[in-house]
């Protein structure tokens, strides 16, 4: 569901806006009756990494930056 809602009363109940969009609603944002702004979650945007998670996955061989044979040049 998308709520509609002036851009002056966005201003004034931005943080229940927020709270809304939260709970999964949707804020269209209008001034003059035109929309200037979606509020909506983040659905789709990747969870927070963690650093270590992929340790092991790559293996870099000790002779990665020697040269190339002439072949391959």
């Amino acid at each position: 569901m998308t709520l509609v809602v002036d851009i002056q009363e966005a201003e004034t109940h931005l943080s229940e806006l927020i709270h809304r969009v939260t709970n999964g609603e949707q804020v269209l944002i209008v001034k003059d009756g035109r929309p200037v702004a979606l509020l909506s979650g983040p659905e789709g945007l990747l969870p927070n990494r963690v650093p270590g998670t992929d340790m092991g996955a790559l293996t870099i061989h000790d002779d990665f930056d020697a040269p190339l044979p002439e072949f391959e040049q």
